[in-house]
Parts: structure tokens; sequence; C-alpha cells
């Protein structure tokens, strides 16, 4: 997998979102060149709730331009919103590269920046004002639409060209697709959620959710996160 990147997008300042005017770093542009890429993340990109986004284990976000297209078949109404990316507030967009082809630690050279696949995105209510769509962040998530987390295993700095290049693949079975259908539509297959909690790649916090998953025998609450609180 070999994946030439012309643009990187940031956050250079934060919005309000909702009634709350929640601080948020989802209305993001190209970066300027040269991209420094540091352990938590973009240089010059904001996030407005770091409990919830940003840090070492979503230091960027990638979203498939190939689901642009679905959506607007979707949703004709959205076209406008998704003529180009960043749409999905995403700092990497690129063609021809779903959840179906990338898998939790994949590792990356970009640049002379190494990253590596740490999770799936968990969509938030966000994306329901960010589209004008009170359920848009479950529809991403139904869908599997959601995207994906790296976390940088070595900082360094790309420019336009470089090539986003897969150099190793350590769990060639859990593709971005298993995992989100584990998460949002086989809740409860507690074989593959025993595997989940022991994938030493994956975000220790998904790795937790699994865990609580078997001990409880139930799914977490959804609401606060789709909906808002």
């Amino acid at each position: 997998m070999n994946l030439m990147i012309e643009t990187l997008f940031a956050a250079p300042a934060l919005i309000s979102l909702g009634p709350r005017a929640a601080p948020s770093g989802i209305a993001k542009s190209a970066a300027p060149p040269p991209w420094r890429i540091l352990s938590d993340g973009l240089c010059g990109d904001c996030q407005g709730d770091l409990r919830h986004h940003g840090g070492p284990e979503k230091a960027l976000h990638h979203y498939p331009r190939d689901h642009y297209d679905a959506w607007a078949k979707e949703e004709p109404e959205l076209a406008d919103a998704l003529a180009a990316p960043p749409a999905f507030g995403e700092n990497i967009s690129t063609l021809g590269v779903t959840e179906r082809d990338v898998c939790i630690g994949d590792v990356f050279t970009f640049g002379s920046a190494l990253l590596q696949v740490s999770q799936g995105r968990q969509p938030c209510w966000k994306l329901n004002v960010r589209f004008a769509r009170p359920d848009m962040a479950r529809r991403v998530q139904t869908s599997g639409r959601t995207g994906w987390y790296y976390r940088v295993l070595r900082e360094g700095v790309a420019e336009p060209g470089a090539s986003l290049q897969r150099v190793e693949r350590p769990l060639p079975d859990w593709p971005l697709s298993r995992l989100n259908e584990l998460l949002y539509l086989r809740m409860l297959d507690r074989d593959a959620l025993a595997q989940m909690a022991e994938l030493a790649s994956l975000a220790r916090n998904w790795r937790e959710l699994a865990a609580r998953r078997l001990a409880r025998g139930a799914v977490e609450d959804w609401s606060t996160r789709l909906e808002g609180a």
C-alpha cells in the first residue's frame, strides 16, 4: 500500500458548536507545508476537547475520500457539504483505501515520520451539528464509514507528494471493518471481544471497552456521545 499525499488538514482555530458552544477543531483547512508530525498530532492543529479528541492515540485522523460519494448518494442534500475534504474533520483523506483495507497495528512511513493505526473513530454528536442532521453521528457509526486514527511511533516531517507507505502488518486478521462490526453490530460476541481485549496494538481504552462488555454482559450507553449531553 503506497498512497501519495498532497494535502494535510488542520484546524488553525477552534469554533463553537451546539447550544453550549462547545469548542471544536472539526473545521479544518489545508495545512501549509512542511508538515511537522508530533507525538500528539499535526503541528498547528487544534482540538477543543482533549479528553475525547487528539492526544497520542488519536494523533492523526484519516477519513477515506471514497466515502464522500456514498454519503452524497444517500443524502443528496449533503452534496455541497461533501464537495471536498475535510468535511469530517480529518487530517488525511485518500482514495482507494477504506476500513476494509487497513488493519489495527498497521505501520506506515510518511516522510520521516512513522505512524501506526491505533483505533477507529467513535463518531460524536458534533457531526450532527456539522451536517445539520440529528442522526449523522449514529449513521456514521452504523455504516462503518468511520475512518481511523494513527499514533506516532516516530516524530517527523513530510512534504506534499510524500507517500504514506505501509511497512508492517502485525494483525492481518483485524481490519477496521471487523472491529467496527464487533463494536456496533455484533456487540456481544464474547469470543471476538476476548480477542479484542488482548490486541496489544489497539488503543488501551478500546481494549478496556471490550473487557467491560465481557465483564458486564452488556453494551455501554452511547447516547451522550451520539446525541450530546
